[in-house]
């Protein structure tokens, strides 16, 4: 298949291009900088440079590469485009991130449309944000959490945007986890042996991890199988911050990481970080497991942190 990935020189593409390539698909990879052009044509990719936020750019793009499968990897959270992690005030952190899935996300499809593309896979989120009642691991048919009068609020609502709009067109939207694996932790990392990463409460929230390598090897699939729907793209293990912040640190040489009580933790990170550490919800892979025919090398965080930070 011609497989045209937006955003391929990002976390997740520098992983998700080599494994579409060595299926034998040919490749035509974005990215917004021309100095990375020559990386991506060494995975094994055509690049180009494209400006996500541009219809003219996406549609000539896509047009050019005339693709059998569009996947949507665009967003902008690295320190180049979106400054130092702020978890405080995810509004601003991720506010380029946010127009890329709102406006990007439109301009691709459209793009697709143009162009005849059949299919569109789309990145999604689920490592802590499911809704907050009932049990703590959650399925593709339970809602997001929007975090209504947080700062976070917009980017959910883009999260719902993806996945309104990409569904409408008859594509998939991957529901990743946290990402960990080369280059996806390493801030997090710096501030655990800082002991700047504290848990909070009683860490009683939920999360979801995924390793890259596997997060790529689901979205493969979804791209040959011509998956629609939802489909959660989580390990097997969701685990409360009051075990994988301690291991994580474990692995990585740091002390074990100090707790902080909930209304220090409001004051200095904000809701998000609140939330995410004492009340958040995972998800479920079980779905993605029998539909795609999905199987994990790294099926745990617990083994996965370990053989990272070795």
């Amino acid at each position: 298949m011609r497989v045209f990935v937006a955003g391929g020189s990002g976390v997740l593409g520098r992983r998700l291009v080599p494994q579409l390539v060595a299926r034998g698909h040919q490749v035509t990879a974005t990215t917004t900088s021309a100095a990375k052009l020559d990386a991506l044509e060494r995975l094994g990719a055509e690049a180009v440079v494209m400006d996500g936020l541009d219809a003219a750019s996406v549609g000539e793009a896509v047009a050019a590469a005339r693709p059998d499968a569009v996947v949507h990897q665009m967003t902008a959270i690295s320190v180049t485009h979106a400054g130092k992690p702020d978890i405080k005030h995810p509004d601003r952190w991720f506010a380029i991130t946010n127009r890329l899935r709102t406006e990007g996300t439109d301009h691709l499809l459209a793009a697709a449309e143009a162009t005849g593309v059949p299919h569109v896979v789309a990145q999604g989120y689920a490592s802590w944000n499911g809704i907050r009642e009932g049990g703590r691991v959650k399925t593709e048919d339970d809602p997001l959490d929007l975090l209504e009068g947080t700062a976070a609020q917009a980017g959910m609502e883009a999260m719902r945007h993806v996945e309104e709009a990409v569904l409408k067109a008859g594509g998939a939207v991957l529901r990743y986890g946290a990402f960990y694996g080369p280059g996806a932790i390493d801030d997090q990392v710096e501030l655990v042996r800082k002991r700047q990463y504290p848990l909070v409460g009683r860490g009683t929230g939920y999360s979801s991890w995924i390793h890259l390598d596997d997060a790529a090897s689901a979205t493969v699939l979804a791209v040959e199988r011509k998956a629609r729907g939802v489909f959660n793209i989580v390990d097997d293990e969701p685990a409360p911050a009051s075990e994988w912040l301690p291991h994580l640190a474990a692995c990585a040489g740091a002390k074990r990481p100090i707790r902080v009580p909930v209304w220090l933790a409001r004051l200095l990170a904000g809701d998000q970080a609140v939330i995410m550490m004492t009340e958040g919800r995972g998800f479920s892979n079980a779905k993605a497991k029998r539909e795609l025919g999905w199987e994990l090398r790294h099926p745990s965080w617990r083994q996965g942190f370990e053989e990272e930070l070795a």
